[in-house]
């Protein structure tokens, strides 16, 4: 980090290096985090650590010679969570706090720039926080210099009182019910307030993990229902896991099969790995179109153990090919389905 440049208007202070360990100095300083408990104490120091660790790879300088980082706290949210998952291996309630905190860490300064402040932080509630994140984003702009640092500190606390003001602060927002919840995240125009007139017909279930997490092992232990499985799919057109041009052959025909118990109104199990939010909400979209919930069912296993369950699997995943899912895979969120189930050891 210590050849990572920043912008002298936001980061007079210079590298990133430089930003990071006056942040961590500012955040062991507040009142806030000394009133924490241990456990947050951990969680906050190493989103610290964490929060711009992407600068290195996202950093540029435009036109008008400024640096800039575009997307650093996204991409740094999924470089956290491997480092958390697969290097030093995290529980998973603390290792997501971490990404998330890392992933939100300049929403404070800029949520009334948003398109949508409300929604942007309602969302962020489910996903973080908000105190934690507070305390995150105070220590940022302090761990720097800055012409602006008294106007983003005011922005800090504006972000404080509309928490408090929406009824997020350090919790979620609660919706009337599940349902409610599900269309105001995905309908642009639904009002926070909306009830809708529940005429969802079935649910289906949908399965997310690593190849390997366990997903097969959980579907029989726990249900009886038709099962789409894009690994079968694949055994059938004789498609290797590892071969990425012929897996949209695999899921279309998926597709196509899903269809098929969508028309008749009959719920069934979609059991692939669905590790980005893109693709889930691509599902998510068809099935809701047939007025079917969507259950997501988040499978995980610890690192060591998932490549020993790889191993046993009748078609090994090969270990580039894990290594290449843990670094995109985006856990799913409360904001994207009805229900949303976590399993992990």
């Amino acid at each position: 980090m210590e050849d990572v440049p920043q912008d002298p208007i936001f980061h007079a202070e210079g590298n990133v290096a430089i930003h990071t360990q006056m942040v961590i100095e500012e955040l062991f300083n507040l009142s806030e985090f000394q009133e924490l408990d241990e456990q947050e104490k951990e969680i906050l120091f190493a989103a610290a650590l964490l929060h711009d660790v992407e600068k290195r790879s996202t950093t540029e300088i435009n036109e008008q010679g400024q640096i800039r980082s575009p997307r650093h706290a996204k991409k740094g949210e999924l470089t956290s969570r491997n480092i958390l998952y697969k290097n030093i291996q995290t529980p998973f309630l603390i290792r997501e706090t971490i990404c998330k905190l890392v992933r939100y860490h300049g929403l404070p300064i800029w949520i009334f720039q948003k398109k949508d402040p409300l929604k942007e932080l309602i969302k962020c509630s489910y996903e973080v926080n908000t105190f934690l994140l507070y305390i995150l984003a105070k220590a940022d702009i302090l761990g720097r210099i800055s012409e602006g640092q008294n106007d983003f500190l005011e922005r800090i606390e504006l972000f404080k009182e509309y928490c408090i003001e929406q009824n997020c602060w350090g919790q979620t927002k609660s919706f009337e019910n599940n349902l409610s919840r599900f269309i105001y995240f995905h309908k642009e125009s639904s009002s926070i307030n909306y009830v809708p007139f529940d005429d969802y017909l079935f649910e289906v279930i949908m399965m997310c993990g690593l190849p390997g997490s366990g997903k097969d092992t959980y579907i029989k232990n726990h249900f009886s229902l038709p099962i789409i499985s894009l690994d079968e799919i694949r055994k059938e057109l004789k498609i290797s896991p590892g071969d990425s041009k012929a897996q949209g052959k695999v899921a279309q025909v998926a597709k196509e099969r899903m269809k098929i118990f969508l028309r008749k109104k009959e719920s069934f199990i979609l059991n692939a790995t669905n590790l980005t939010k893109e693709l889930r909400l691509k599902n998510i979209n068809l099935f809701t179109t047939y007025k079917a919930k969507t259950k997501i069912i988040y499978v995980e296993t610890p690192y060591k153990k998932l490549l020993q369950q790889n191993k046993k699997r009748e078609e090994v995943v090969p270990i580039n090919v894990i290594h290449r899912f843990i670094q995109k895979i985006e856990i799913p969120s409360m904001t994207e389905a009805c229900k949303v189930e976590y399993i992990y050891e």
